[in-house]
């Protein structure tokens, strides 16, 4: 769990975005699913994507000097 796992989550969130509202337009579009009623779901895979990304990262110990 190193730098390289937070800057690809942070790489990632940008085509996942992408991808979640394409999927909802297209709901609005074939299924009927009104886009004013799953616009909610862009800020949960936005709240999943900062869960992902905080919880790769891991918690510097504090360096002792003498």
């Amino acid at each position: 769990m190193d730098g390289a796992n937070v800057s690809l989550m942070q790489a990632t969130r940008g085509p996942v975005m992408l991808i979640t509202i394409g999927v909802l337009f297209t709901l609005d579009h074939f299924a009927g699913i009104s886009f004013s009623r799953t616009w909610p779901a862009i800020l949960i895979i936005v709240g999943v994507m900062k869960l992902l990304e905080g919880s790769r990262t891991r918690p510097q110990t504090p360096t002792v000097w003498r």
